[in-house]
């Protein structure tokens, strides 16, 4: 049995709690209590509260990748809990930016505290790449492989450094110009822009016993659809039980939508839980496509798979 509870999440659920852009689950398990994500500010930390939940207690976190409205409280996490391990991605830190309207946007959407904060937390914490296993059950995906006919709906940049890992398609000063979708700008501190591969994006899969795979997903960047062939391929003969993700189909066509959304209802998970970033139409489509399999929650609210 695992039983999950939404403790940040942009819609509420539970009137006693309080919602916010970004997500944050506590995931319990026979074997384990995960928090996976953080939410954007320490707004969790309330509402684990009003949900008897005691974060003290998580022995695992999972951060899915290294954006803003997920890893916002870990800092206060990293103080509060003395001993679970967190898996963070190698390539999560970085000054990121996301674009509006075609526009790159003049503020930084990625992880807005200094990684010296991690080091309270010594050896506990754990710089992801490939899968990483918790048991036979359990799996930290590392970076998602590209899924080239189902390419994410949004872009993402970050400042070059040098030899980032992770980042590719180098822009030169001669290339940037305009700061718009698909070209370059020099950001005010006169270094160049490159996109961000999101290859920080990770997954958690866990295997449940007699029903399949459950998948939990922060935003899926690197689309829904690439971490279901990801999730799969790790737990081979596997039926898919669950997706709980954010989809980041807040951004995408009508038409983009609904091919995701067939390739899903092909892959016949039992339940589909939309959250986050998948944003109100494509969640609409999918209650009406999926019926009763889709399950409508929020900040405060509870699942059991």
């Amino acid at each position: 049995m695992i039983n999950v509870t939404v403790l940040a999440e942009n819609y509420v659920k539970d009137f006693r709690c309080r919602g916010e852009f970004g997500l944050a689950m506590y995931i319990e398990t026979e074997d384990h209590k995960i928090l996976f994500d953080t939410g954007a500010s320490g707004l969790m930390f309330a509402n684990a509260e009003q949900k008897g939940v005691n974060l003290s207690e998580a022995d695992i976190c999972v951060i899915s990748h290294g954006h803003f409205d997920h890893t916002g409280g870990l800092p206060e996490f990293c103080r509060q809990n003395r001993k679970a391990k967190i898996y963070l991605h190698r390539d999560a830190f970085g000054a990121t930016f996301g674009e509006t309207k075609g526009k790159i946007d003049d503020y930084e959407c990625g992880i807005l505290w200094d990684p010296e904060v991690l080091e309270v937390c010594g050896d506990r914490v754990i710089r992801t790449d490939g899968p990483e296993w918790i048991g036979r059950d359990v799996v930290v995906s590392g970076t998602i492989p590209e899924l080239p006919e189902f390419q994410p709906p949004e872009r993402f940049y970050r400042l070059r450094t040098g030899a980032d890992p992770g980042l590719a398609g180098e822009l030169t000063p001669e290339s940037a110009g305009e700061m718009s979708a698909g070209s370059a700008g020099k950001s005010r501190t006169g270094r160049d822009l490159i996109p961000d591969t999101m290859s920080h994006e990770q997954f958690l899969a866990i295997r449940e016993p007699g029903k399949g795979i459950v998948l939990f997903s922060g935003c899926s960047h690197k689309g829904i659809i690439a971490a279901i062939c990801r999730a799969k391929a790790l737990f081979p003969g596997e039926p898919l039980y669950a997706v709980v993700a954010g989809m980041h189909l807040i951004g995408a066509s009508c038409g983009m939508r609904q091919k995701i959304i067939d390739r899903l209802i092909e892959e016949e998970p039992q339940i589909v839980v939309p959250l986050h970033c998948t944003g109100l139409e494509a969640i609409c489509m999918m209650k009406a496509q999926f019926g009763d399999r889709c399950r409508l929650t929020g900040t405060g609210g509870r699942l059991r798979f």
